[in-house]
């Protein structure tokens, strides 16, 4: 499955998300910092990111501005509580390939990792029988 990295300052956020990512088979890397993030996209070379708007140091515009500025290939998912229109808008021009509102319910977060990654979409009962 894909490697994945989940940037959010919000520990229980990540948890949760890991928690949805892990049922469909998929390696996680987690950031709790935009900073932290630009780093372990170099080093671990995520096939996807997850990533919040809203965090200390280097917020998720910013890392959006830098992977575009270093011309990553790597799709990007925001998720976030930031429901503004504007916010949405900003990121999809800055690069990012879907925005989703937290919480995220874990069919729509499996099928936008599978849409950017262009894989066969699971039904939730694939999901669920994979626990444990």
């Amino acid at each position: 499955m894909a490697q994945i990295l989940i940037v959010d300052d919000a520990m229980l956020s990540r948890l949760n998300i890991k928690k949805m990512l892990k049922k469909a088979g998929h390696d996680i890397t987690e950031a709790q910092n935009g900073r932290e993030a630009l780093e372990k996209v170099v080093v671990n070379k995520p096939d996807c990111i997850l990533l919040d708007l809203v965090m200390p140091e280097v917020d998720g515009f910013e890392v959006l501005k830098s992977l575009r500025a270093q011309r990553s290939e790597v799709p990007v998912i925001v998720v976030s509580a930031d429901i503004q229109e504007s916010a949405q808008k900003h990121c999809m021009e800055l690069g990012a390939k879907i925005f989703l509102n937290k919480p995220v319910k874990e069919q729509q977060l499996q099928e936008s990792i599978a849409a950017v990654l262009n894989e066969p979409i699971k039904a939730c009962d694939e999901f669920d029988s994979n626990t444990n």
